[in-house]
C-alpha cells in the first residue's frame, strides 16, 4: 500500500507495456539466434538429403512439383550462403537484444529504435500478406503494427510531457 504522502507513478503502466514489448523483442532475438545456429549446423552437410528426409517425415510425396522445387532449393544452398545467413541472423539478433535492453531500462533511444525498426518491417509484412493470408502472417503484421503505433504514442506523449515541463520551468 502506498504511503499517504507518496504520489502514484503515472508512468507505471507505460513501463509495464514497454517491458512487455522488450520481452517480445528479446524472444524474437532468441528465435533468430536459434535460426543462425541451425544455419551453422548445416554447413558442410548435404542439404538435399536433409530436405528429402523432412519431406518423407511430413508424408509429402517427393514427386510433387512443390517438393521438387524445395529439393532444388536445398541443393542450391552453399556453405557461403549458410555462413551469410548466420551472420545476418546474429546481427539482427544483436539489434533485437539491444532494443530489448533499452526498452527494459526505459531509454528514449530504444523507443525510437523500436519505432523505426518496426516501421521498416511493415512494408515487407504487407507484401507477405499480399502473397497469401495466413494466421502467422496476420499475427506478425498485427503485432508489429501494434508495437509501432504504441512506440509512436509513447514518443509523442513523452515529448508533450517534456514540453509542458519546460513551459512550467520557464513560465
Amino acid at each position: 500500500m502506498p504511503e499517504s504522502g507518496a504520489k502514484p507513478d503515472p508512468h507505471r503502466r507505460q513501463r509495464r507495456v514497454l517491458r512487455a514489448v522488450a520481452t517480445f523483442e528479446f524472444c524474437k532475438g532468441v528465435f533468430v539466434v536459434l535460426m543462425g545456429v541451425c544455419a551453422l549446423a548445416l554447413v558442410h552437410k548435404d542439404l538435399w538429403l536433409y530436405a528429402e528426409s523432412l519431406l518423407v517425415r511430413l508424408h509429402i510425396n517427393t514427386d510433387r512439383r512443390s517438393a521438387q522445387l524445395f529439393l532444388d532449393f536445398a541443393d542450391s544452398i552453399t556453405d557461403a550462403r549458410l555462413w551469410a545467413a548466420a551472420r545476418i541472423a546474429f546481427a539482427y539478433a544483436a539489434l533485437r537484444f539491444t532494443e530489448a535492453y533499452g526498452l527494459w531500462k526505459g531509454f528514449t533511444w530504444a523507443e525510437w529504435l523500436a519505432l523505426v525498426a518496426g516501421a521498416l518491417l511493415l512494408p515487407m509484412e504487407v507484401r507477405e500478406l499480399m502473397r497469401g493470408i495466413t494466421v502467422f502472417r496476420c499475427a506478425l503484421f498485427v503485432g508489429n503494427a501494434a508495437v509501432v503505433l504504441y512506440m509512436f504514442y509513447v514518443i509523442r506523449a513523452n515529448h508533450r510531457e517534456r514540453q509542458n515541463a519546460a513551459k512550467g520551468t520557464t513560465g
